[in-house]
Order: structure tokens, then C-alpha cells, then sequence
């Protein structure tokens, strides 16, 4: 089976397209049972119940089967077909209930603790001991400890959420896919939008032998539209079909409704904490976490709204008065925002998007980004061009160090198209390991920009450049790990109110003169961005930052009360805690038929749930360590090296405060967040 089947080769490089959805089921349980008879064997010799035998021996099987599962759930995420759907469903509940066989798994959680209680454990190197306890902790969360039948329950609870998750992100693709709007490439409604979202919908309606152009809710077609439409008639339109997604509303309304799985998932969230011993989900959440007690995390976010709102009130009133002036809009709606504000930030700063896009064709942002990687953490990137991928789009780099050594892997994906999941992510492929031989870290890295049309390339927005540095953040922290233990490598084992902090800390290059320099050049000319066009956009950084800082409050206040307030009782409450926490927080208040958490992925598919809030949390630290580049100069080997060894590399082997104190020389300034939206006055 292992020479048939591509997924049980311990090749370094998956052969995607020989990957079908019969392979899924076998491989899955074969390196299950494998993990399962070795941890056996290991648990019933007290010889073995030591750090080098024990401890590396678990991290080989669960490296084994993540190695195993990471192709599936990435053609999952970028190649869905039904039938790899429902092979993948069923894996995700088989690999689920193994979790929780092992996470109850009283032998070898007693053979753990032993070790815990060894005389020399305190000489274990500081990785090795913080392995060992995360496995303590996550034991106590996978119910090892309670009686047989509650143990039973907790499993039961885990199986269907997993289920629950899968059929939520999967409704939302399904959801997008299922509305379009063919029209006429005269078609008036059409006017206002730019040359290069026509060539992209004229594109979409050949693609699927339509005539004109053709509207769907992919995120790149939606924003140009909510942007740029001229008429109102067509923005209302489209708000709503990707405003009703997978819901009871709109134009499939009850198609593909997530609405009682979310129902479902928060009652199941609440049980398995109470099974616990935790008051609620929220509290069970921040077992791992920085924050640590809710009130923490509340207070955060309402000190936050306190000093962002009044700021967004102040913007939504300038924007109400401008579209009531300019467009005769009498009540600015949700599909008004984007198009007013973009026609406000031409009049105010002369700078649109569009005049942007020339400037950062994708091949130059790429090139420019590994140039950078290359001079602030001396780390070069080289295309593989004979390798086996998914789909044609797909891409593949080596990383190599100083020495001119290949030490790690990133696969890019990087247009949106049909069967691919909205958003952009960075996911593990292989976590590095060196237990024996050393194992490369390999990650992918996915996007959903504009892809190329027959006239133009792929030009993204100053946002899409944000995107993709933010992801590469994500990689980097993966690949420039030094950590041996796959457990704690890379993103592993950092607190998810950290995880954050590499991603949003790159993000800030992009506002740097010496970073546009070598990401920005005009596709036609290569002419670099002109400074007038870079002052102004420096003026316009912070346009309305208070608006987009009152959205996230929105967001993480609402999941995190969600989970915190579930009471069985009454119920989930989904749209009566939003609209609580919007009379609080917001400044545009959206129709009643709006259902934004119905295809809200981040927390009821994404690991996200009553941990929204890391965004903000997370930029705190990213603000503040970008502040010593800023002091130290941007493009600087000496600190690029700092941030490398003290956060990149370290992973998850000591808790993020002290690799964040290791980098910034203090705890971090809980102001430095107010500061990077420009509101620290």
C-alpha cells in the first residue's frame, strides 16, 4: 500500500496529482494504527517512560499522521471536489476521535507525568521541559481526568464539532459559488468600474461559456464592485447576496444555512467546557492563551472602543455629509461605505486604489518581498521548477541560508478561483523535526487575488501587498524555526494570542519608503513609485482608521461575548448578542437581515472561536517590535537577526511574553497598538 499510495510516502516532496479522494481513508487509518501500537508499546514499558524515548517517540507518530493528513487538507481548502469532500469529512472524524483517544489516554498520560516527576527533569534542555508540560495541559483539556462516562460525552461532543466545522466552511464556499450576475459588457450598471475588475469579469463569464461579464462573490470581484460601482441599485445587490451567505436570508435564503450549526457549535463548545470544569468556553479558551481571565480580555477590547469610537463617529459624519453632497445619498447605507469612502480619499489625498494597482504587479511585489527577506534576515528564496503541484497556479520556493544550504519549503498559491476557499492563510505542509535525521520545515502560503487576465497581470492593491506580507509573516515564523520538537516548531505551541505577532509585525514594511523600493515598480515602465504618490499615501494611512478599528472591536467583542454568555437556557442568542455589542461599539448599524456570522469562518471553522480578540491583542506586541526597526533603521540586518533568534526561531519552547521581552528589551507598550492607527492622542 505504502508504494501505491502517494499519501504514505515518506518523500520529502507530495506528488499531488496522483492524490485521489480513495487514497484519503486508507492512509488515514494506516498511520493511526501505526501511532496507535507504538504508543502502546511504548506506554506499557516503564523502561521507556523517559524524555528521549517516550516523548520523541509520540512526537514521530503525530508528525507521521500530520504529514500524512496536511495534503489532504490543503486540496480541501484549494481544489474541492464532492468527492474529495466526503472522503475528507470522514478522515476529519476519524482523526478526531484518535485525538481524543489520545488525549484520554490515562497510561500514557501517567507516563508523562512521571517524567514530569523525574530528579533530573529540571536538566532537560527549556524546549523539552515545555514539551512535556503542554502535554499535561492538553490531557487536562481532552478530559483525561474525568469519569468514564463524561469521557465518553467530551468524545462524543469533539466528533460532531468537527463535523459542524467542516459542513460550516464548506456551506460558506458553496454559498459563494451559488450566486453570479451576467450582464452586458454595456450594460450602464457597470459604469465606475476600472479597467482592471472589467477585464477580470469578462474573463469569469468566458470561463464558464457565458457572454459579457459576470459578477460573482469572490472577494476580489466583491470589493471592486462595493468600491467602484456607480450604481447604488447594483451595490445593494451584490451586499446582499455576500451579506446573506449560508443563511436564512437573501437570494438562496435557507440553501445552505449555517444558522443551527452555529447553534449547535456553541452549545457543544459550553458542554465540553462545563465537562471541564471551566464556567464557559470563553474561560476554557484562555487556558492557553496570554490574556488568561476574561475580564481581561473584555477590558482590552472596551478601553479600546472608548478611545476608537469617538474617532468613528467623527469619520462616519464626514462620510454621511460627503455622499449627501456629492451623491445625493440622504442615509449612507453598508453598500455605500466602500464607494464613498474611496471617492472621499481621492477628493481629500488624490489617491485611489487604482492609481496604486500599476505599481504593484505581482511578480515585482514578489521579487521585492524576497529581497527584503533576504537583506533584514539573510535568507534567500529560489523557484523550484521541475515539481509536482496541485494546480497550475501553484508555485513552490527553497529557502536558503548564508551558507547557500535549502533549510525549509513554502508552496504559494495565489489567485482566487472556483473550489477555492475565500480569504488568505498560511498552513503547515511539514513541521520541522530533528530527532535523528533533520526534517525541513515546508509551509503554504495561500491568497485570493485578482489573477492575470489576457491584458494585464495580476496588479494588486496596497491591501493585497498587506495580505501577502502578513501570510509571509506566518511562514516565516514556521520556516525560520530552530526548534526540534514539531510540537513546539514554528507556530506550534505559541499561545494563539501571539500567533499573530510575526504576521502583523511584517505587515508594517509595507508603509517604508526603503521596502516600496523594492516592491513597487509600474508593470509597463518599471518606473518606481513616485514620491508624491508614496507622500500621499503616507497622508492617507490612517483615513478612517477609526472605522476599521471599531469593525474588529465589533468582531472579537461579539465572539468573544458569544462564547462567553452562551447560556443553555436561552439559547445561543447569535443576533441578539451582535446587536448588542454594535449599540455598543458600532457606527453603522446594518439591515436586520444582514447575517455576517453566518459565514463568520474565523471562529466557527478557522480556531478562532473566543480568540477574535488576538488580532488586537497580537498588534500590540507586532507595533511595538516594529517600533526598534523603526528606531534601528527598517531594512537592518543586525535587528532582522534579533527578531529572528529571539521570536522567529524559538517557536512555541517558551511562553511569547519572554520571547517578546528577549527581542524588545521590556514588556510591551500597551500603546504603541493606538499609535499604528494614529489615535495615541
Amino acid at each position: 500500500m505504502t508504494e501505491t499510495n502517494p499519501l504514505l510516502r515518506d518523500d520529502e516532496f507530495v506528488t499531488y496529482s496522483e492524490i485521489r479522494p480513495e487514497h484519503v481513508l486508507p492512509a488515514v487509518e494506516a498511520r493511526i494504527a501505526d501511532y496507535r501500537a507504538r504508543i502502546e508499546e511504548q506506554v506499557a514499558d516503564p523502561v521507556a517512560h523517559q524524555f528521549d524515548t517516550l516523548m520523541l517517540a509520540w512526537e514521530n507518530c503525530e508528525d507521521a499522521l500530520n504529514r500524512c493528513f496536511a495534503p489532504v487538507g490543503h486540496l480541501h481548502n484549494v481544489c474541492d471536489t464532492p468527492q474529495l469532500r466526503a472522503v475528507y469529512g470522514d478522515a476529519i472524524e476519524l482523526l478526531t476521535d484518535f485525538a481524543t483517544d489520545i488525549g484520554q489516554h490515562a497510561g500514557l498520560c501517567a507516563a508523562v507525568r512521571a517524567i514530569r516527576m523525574r530528579a533530573d527533569f529540571d536538566a532537560l534542555p527549556v524546549a523539552a521541559r515545555k514539551l512535556v508540560d503542554d502535554a499535561l495541559i492538553d490531557f487536562r483539556l481532552a478530559g483525561v481526568d474525568l469519569p468514564a462516562d463524561q469521557q465518553r460525552r467530551f468524545r462524543d461532543i469533539a466528533t460532531e464539532l468537527s463535523r459542524l466545522s467542516t459542513e460550516f466552511e464548506q456551506a460558506v464556499l458553496d454559498a459563494t459559488e451559488a450566486w453570479t450576475l451576467d450582464l452586458p459588457t454595456t450594460d450602464a450598471r457597470l459604469r465606475g468600474l476600472p479597467e482592471s475588475a472589467l477585464a477580470q469579469l469578462q474573463q469569469a463569464a468566458q470561463e464558464a461559456k457565458a457572454e459579457g461579464c459576470r459578477i460573482s462573490l469572490q472577494p476580489p470581484v466583491y470589493q471592486a464592485v462595493m468600491m467602484h460601482a456607480d450604481d447604488r441599485g447594483l451595490r445593494e445587490l451584490v451586499y446582499t447576496a455576500y451579506q446573506t451567505r449560508a443563511s436564512d436570508q437573501g437570494p438562496n435564503a435557507g440553501q445552505f444555512d449555517n444558522g443551527p450549526r452555529i447553534e449547535r457549535m456553541l452549545a457543544l463548545r459550553h458542554e465540553a467546557a462545563q465537562l471541564l470544569g471551566f464556567a464557559n468556553a470563553a474561560e476554557e479558551s484562555l487556558a492557553t492563551k496570554m490574556a488568561e481571565t476574561p475580564n481581561r480580555v473584555l477590558r482590552f477590547l472596551n478601553d479600546l472602543a472608548v478611545r476608537a469610537k469617538p474617532v468613528a463617529e467623527r469619520e462616519i459624519a464626514e462620510l454621511a455629509e460627503f455622499a449627501r453632497a456629492r451623491f445625493g445619498i440622504d442615509h449612507l447605507e453598508p453598500w455605500d461605505v466602500s464607494y464613498a469612502s474611496e471617492k472621499l480619499r481621492i477628493q481629500r489625498y488624490a489617491l485611489s486604489e487604482e492609481e496604486l494597482k500599476p505599481f504593484f504587479p505581482l511578480e515585482r511585489v514578489m521579487a521585492g518581498l524576497f529581497a527584503l527577506t533576504e537583506r533584514v534576515f539573510g535568507v534567500r528564496l529560489v523557484e523550484r521548477k521541475q515539481i509536482d503541484l496541485w494546480h497550475k497556479d501553484a508555485r513552490c520556493f527553497d529557502l536558503i541560508d548564508a551558507h547557500g544550504t535549502a533549510f525549509a519549503v513554502v508552496y504559494l498559491d495565489l489567485f482566487a478561483r472556483s473550489g477555492k476557499r475565500g480569504g488568505a492563510w498560511m498552513d503547515v505542509a511539514r513541521s520541522r523535526k530533528c530527532i535523528g535525521a533533520l526534517q525541513r520545515p515546508i509551509a503554504y502560503l495561500t491568497c485570493n487575488f485578482a489573477p492575470p487576465t489576457a491584458e494585464l497581470p495580476s496588479l494588486l492593491t496596497h491591501d493585497d501587498v498587506l495580505t501577502l506580507f502578513h501570510e509571509f509573516g506566518h511562514g516565516l515564523h514556521h520556516l525560520l524555526t530552530e526548534i526540534d520538537y514539531p510540537s513546539l516548531s514554528g507556530i506550534a505551541g505559541v499561545e494563539w494570542d501571539a500567533v499573530e505577532l510575526p504576521s502583523q509585525f511584517m505587515e508594517n514594511f509595507g508603509w517604508h519608503r526603503e521596502t516600496l523600493d523594492l516592491i513597487a515598480g509600474h508593470w509597463r515602465s518599471g518606473e518606481p513609485l513616485p514620491d508624491a504618490l508614496f507622500q500621499r499615501m503616507l497622508a492617507a494611512k490612517h483615513f478612517q482608521a477609526g472605522l476599521f478599528l471599531v469593525r474588529q472591536i465589533e468582531f472579537a467583542l461579539f465572539d468573544f461575548r458569544l462564547h462567553l454568555e452562551f447560556d443553555p437556557v436561552r439559547g445561543a442568542r447569535v443576533y441578539e448578542v451582535l446587536a448588542e455589542v454594535r449599540r455598543g461599539v458600532a457606527v453603522i448599524q446594518p439591515p436586520h437581515w444582514q447575517r455576517f456570522a453566518n459565514s463568520f469562518t474565523h471562529i466557527f471553522s478557522g480556531g478562532y472561536s473566543a480568540g477574535y480578540y488576538s488580532y488586537l491583542w497580537a498588534e500590540v506586541l507586532s507595533a511595538d517590535a516594529f517600533a526598534r526597526f523603526e528606531a534601528e533603521g527598517i531594512v537592518n540586518a543586525a535587528t532582522g537577526q534579533s527578531f529572528r533568534g529571539e521570536v522567529l526561531a524559538v517557536g512555541g519552547s517558551r511562553p511569547a511574553l519572554e520571547s517578546f521581552v528577549a527581542f524588545r528589551g521590556r514588556e510591551p507598550d500597551p500603546s504603541a497598538l493606538l499609535r499604528s492607527y494614529g489615535l495615541a492622542a
